[in-house]
Order: structure tokens, then sequence, then C-alpha cells
């Protein structure tokens, strides 16, 4: 990790504090949201540690860089180990490429439709 990289993860975190307390003082709808976050995130059938790993592999697949942040640091924060954060990724990787799989099935379809003298190659 380079100084590049810091700065850009502090900046993930001065921009959500900043926000975070403009919405909380003007937005009925932001301050509903942090009650529904507070609320999913706690212990329940599920330890928060387990709900922030599964939280961690979702942002993997969105691509959320600032969701990556709050919830890798959560998730060590309510217990969970590196490797268990690491496990998260994997899954997170998985899951990404798992729809790439399902298009792939498509189009071994598509291919078959036109290889097996079924259908033309039209212009």
């Amino acid at each position: 990790m380079d100084a590049t990289d810091i700065e850009k993860i502090n900046k993930i975190i001065s921009d959500r504090r900043e926000a975070n307390r403009f919405f909380l003082e003007n937005s009925a709808v932001y301050r509903a949201f942090v009650k529904l976050e507070q609320t999913t995130f706690s212990d329940g059938a599920l330890p928060r540690r387990h709900k922030e790993l599964i939280a961690i592999g979702i942002s993997i697949v969105i691509n959320c860089e600032s969701c990556l942040e709050w919830h890798i640091r959560e998730a060590l924060r309510a217990g969970a180990s590196e490797q268990e954060v690491l496990e998260a990724i994997e899954v997170g990787i998985e899951m990404g490429g798992g729809p790439a799989t399902v298009s792939a099935r498509f189009a071994l379809k598509v291919l078959r439709h036109y290889t097996s003298g079924d259908a033309q190659l039209q212009p």
C-alpha cells in the first residue's frame, strides 16, 4: 500500500464524516436510514460480525469502496479475524464472477444453436 492508497482511504473516511454530520442535521430520511442500519447490523440470529462479513462480500460485487472501508473496519471491530475478512472478500469475488457463468451458459446455447445446423447465419 502506498501513500495514494492511504490518502484515498482517509478521504473516504473524511467525506463520510462530513456527509453524515450534514445529513443527520438536515434529513429525516437519512436519520431513518441510520436507524435501519443500526437495527440491521445489531446482533440477532446472526451476530454483527457475520452481518459485516456478508456486507463485505456484497460490497465487492457492487464495487463500493466506501462500503468496503466501512464494513471491513466494522467487521474487525466486531471481532472478525483478518482471515474471516479475506474469506468474505473471496466470496465477493466468486459472487461477482458467478453471474458471468450464467451468461456463459446462455452463450453456449447460442453457440450450439448456430453450430448445430438448426439455424442459418443471416446477415
